[in-house]
């Protein structure tokens, strides 16, 4: 199913977004993902639309009650006196909870007999994130807890606690991932956690966990320091915490108290202290954090996804509003400069799509090969910064265009604004994926080579028709080869530049992975993918360029408006593509070098 599968079908927008199927309208993630995993949509798409038409109704609507009227309360003691440290949450919440695990949003990718693949749940949360970031986090870390005990966890472990997390009956276990701590932040390797042997071989930690989302989880994931272990990342292990012992009797942790924050206040992000908590080692040192990385990284691709869903919902909203509201005579879509407006949100849309999809498609590769480990933590470090800064800005276009009704707490873009303050922050800011692609391009691992053939795989084979595209990603590349090269030969610039390489290199991903959708679909007579693609190459590869003004630098787009927002075909010779460039055009890109 290409875009042409849809012909020319008209969207209607009504007035509010909410009561729409989340997947059926979305004609764009269906044609990704059609590319990226056609076996996903062939085997799943009837669950994939009863889970659209969820999540555009009563996750919303339990959404916006939660966040307003309903947050989680912290129970400090027990009515029998005793320091207790749980989490109380509103009916409605916790039953919408259990309900995307019985949709099988984690539990289907854990299947005995017959597992589905993990894009399956990538989808979801995409989904998901359109109407609910504060269930889509412990949904999340569920999915890393049960990926980490299907993977690496001993067997006995396994086969005792795994079933916890991906049951889809109603009685679900959720997960955690504690690493942080107050004084260390990103930097886990001062993690001062003790895990202390017993004398009948169990373990208990005792420490300060100082940021834990979804903090009331049924089972943790916890990195802690073995007595006699060496400091640094050497020294740590991975410990397994149950909420509850045998016995049915809590374990000895307790939450201080819930974090105030900014948005996703239906979620509880405590800090918990550890007085002894019985734990069960999963990976002891030097394993440990590498362990711990691996369920971070699962998570990272599901920031990504939220953050291309997120950013959806602001497209959405806009739609919804432009299409319905009426201002000096006209309804406002009509208007050139809102129209600018829209189209500037659905192009970084499209690339945030392509670029956390194709990560996502890039994980179930990896478990099947490991030779795709080098390429999925290198794309990871990408999609997760790039998806998340567009996002937070497509939410902020939101609220502009919505007008004063937007700000308020009636409308959902203040939520999804709020709520979308955390993806740049979530499982590593953008100094740490930074970090993280400068070990992925300079060590051994060879990431630069593998980012540039996968550019130039790419343009390699994108048609005649597609030459200005083709000038301006080849440029890019050149870039992108250029900057490389420089680090290669003096590392040290590394954190000069690496912003600025992150930059560079996720823009220069995102577009070629448009053309490679353009290119798709042109070659079946539909050139609207190619409008957009070429839409972001002048407008937002490297940064938001200013475009230029006069009667021929005119925004083509603006020409096939309905279209491109209807998600129609357009035809190729309407387009301009039977004719070849006769000018290079670019955008504008960073120097990278002591000058």
């Amino acid at each position: 199913m290409s875009n042409n599968a849809h012909k020319n079908k008209s969207i209607h927008y009504p007035k509010e977004s909410r009561g729409l199927n989340f997947f059926d309208l979305d004609r764009d993630m269906q044609a990704v993902l059609n590319r990226v995993a056609p076996g996903v949509l062939k085997n799943h798409k009837h669950r994939l639309s009863d889970f659209g038409a969820w999540v555009g109704q009563d996750l919303d609507a339990q959404a916006e009650y939660s966040d307003r009227y309903a947050p989680p309360q912290l129970q400090t003691y027990s009515k029998y006196g005793d320091k207790t440290g749980r989490v109380v949450f509103n009916p409605l919440y916790d039953q919408l909870h259990q309900e995307a695990y019985k949709k099988g949003i984690v539990g289907l990718a854990f299947d005995k007999a017959n597992p589905a693949p993990h894009m399956l749940s990538f989808a979801m949360g995409y989904m998901m994130s359109q109407t609910d970031i504060s269930i889509h986090c412990p949904v999340t870390m569920t999915g890393a807890v049960a990926y980490v005990l299907e993977h690496f966890a001993p067997k006995d472990v396994k086969e005792k606690y795994l079933h916890e997390v991906t049951r889809m009956d109603g009685q679900t276990k959720t997960g955690g991932t504690w690493a942080t701590e107050l004084h260390g932040g990103s930097d886990v390797a001062q993690t001062t956690t003790r895990a202390v042997k017993q004398k009948d071989g169990s373990v208990k930690l005792y420490g300060l966990k100082w940021f834990t989302s979804n903090a009331n989880s049924g089972l943790a994931v916890a990195t802690a320091r073995p007595e006699g272990a060496p400091d640094g990342n050497k020294g740590l292990g991975l410990y397994l915490i149950p909420s509850h012992l045998e016995d049915g009797s809590e374990n000895p942790y307790h939450i201080r108290r819930l974090k105030e924050k900014l948005g996703t206040k239906a979620l509880p992000t405590g800090e918990i202290d550890l007085d002894g908590a019985y734990a069960i080692e999963i990976a002891p040192p030097p394993n440990g954090l590498k362990i711990m990385m691996e369920a971070l990284e699962y998570s990272r691709i599901h920031n990504a996804v939220a953050a291309s869903g997120a950013h959806r919902r602001a497209f959405l909203e806009m739609m919804c509003w432009v299409s319905n509201r009426k201002a000096f005579g006209n309804t406002i879509k009509d208007y050139p400069m809102v129209r600018e407006q829209v189209l500037n949100t659905m192009t970084t849309l499209e690339a945030s799509t392509a670029l956390s999809f194709h990560c996502a498609a890039q994980f179930d590769k990896s478990l099947e090969d490991d030779r795709h480990r080098v390429w999925l933590r290198l794309s990871t470090a990408l999609a997760k910064y790039k998806t998340a800064e567009w996002c937070v800005q497509a939410t902020k276009n939101a609220i502009e265009v919505v007008g004063g009704n937007g700000y308020t707490e009636e409308f959902p873009t203040a939520r999804l604004f709020r709520d979308s303050m955390v993806l740049p922050v979530w499982e590593g800011p953008a100094n740490i994926q930074a970090l993280e692609l400068l070990r992925m391009v300079l060590g051994k691992k060879q990431g630069g080579t593998l980012f540039l053939k996968q550019i130039k795989d790419i343009l390699d084979t994108m048609p005649r028709a597609m030459t200005q595209e083709k000038q301006a990603l080849d440029k890019a590349y050149m870039y992108c080869k250029n900057a490389l090269t420089h680090l290669q030969k003096h590392p040290q610039d590394g954190q000069v530049f690496g912003r600025n390489l992150l930059d560079l290199m996720s823009d220069t991903l995102a577009g070629a992975l448009l053309c490679a959708h353009a290119a798709h679909d042109l070659k079946l007579g539909n050139a609207r993918k190619a409008i957009v693609a070429r839409r972001f190459l002048t407008r937002f590869l490297h940064g938001n360029v200013t475009p230029q003004i006069g009667k021929d630098h005119k925004d083509p787009a603006l020409d096939h408006f309905d279209a491109l927002t209807q998600f129609q075909n357009v035809a190729p010779e309407k387009a301009g593509y039977k004719k070849t460039a006769s000018k290079p055009w670019y955008g504008v890109f960073p120097k990278f070098g002591k000058s």
